[in-house]
């Protein structure tokens, strides 16, 4: 009991955002490799040691290309490589993803190229050809600012799901890919597909 005249002052601690600290994380981009191979939870260690302690902008990308997804890091097949690496071949080209091999690439230049992953194809005509498959570790060692470096990126946009994206199938302008249960002569080949059905598009 208190003694009368004493009033009780009790202080409410309402929870909030510390803006002084800094606020809340407003970060939304990967920080870390999900993948559980343990190779590339190496190679994040190292390109995190050398993107912060070397002033090199390729060692930062070849970092965030480290810790995206599938999706995001699309393989290059050895045509596209070739075709990327004209009139540079004395560089060392640069993909943070596979290397798959390609029929239609007749003649390969002597290449060298450093990918996370090759095809057992691709690198055995890269190197028959006189060309070295290298790992990231070892491009550390020979270029650690990625000097002397083409860094390439492989078709992100060439998967089957994009060509469904966009505007509607059927849409005056639209060149969208409608999914269709199957193709064939009875399958949204009606209206605006054929000139005896009102118009064709």
């Amino acid at each position: 009991p208190l003694r009368p005249g004493i009033h009780l002052f009790c202080t409410l601690s309402v929870m909030g955002v510390d803006l002084i600290a800094g606020g809340r994380s407003k970060q939304k981009k990967r920080t870390y490799a999900p993948s559980p191979n343990p190779y590339q939870s190496l190679l994040v260690k190292l390109y995190r040691f050398l993107a912060r302690r070397t002033n090199s902008e390729f060692n930062k990308v070849v970092l965030k290309r480290l810790f995206q997804s599938k999706i995001n890091r699309a393989p290059l097949s050895l045509r596209k490589l070739i075709a990327f690496t004209q009139g540079k071949t004395d560089k060392i080209a640069v993909l943070v993803d596979t290397i798959t091999d390609d029929v239609r690439a007749l003649e390969v230049p002597a290449l060298k190229v450093c990918a996370l992953r090759f095809t057992e194809g691709a690198r055995a005509r890269i190197e028959k050809h006189g060309g070295q498959c290298l790992t990231f570790d070892q491009l550390a060692l020979l270029e650690p600012t990625g000097a002397n470096t083409v860094l390439l990126r492989g078709p992100r946009n060439s998967r089957e799901a994009v060509k469904h994206f966009g505007p509607a199938p059927g849409v005056p302008g639209s060149h969208t890919k409608p999914y269709v249960r199957s193709k064939g002569r009875k399958f949204e080949r009606a209206r605006g597909r054929r000139s005896s059905c009102g118009y064709k598009k």
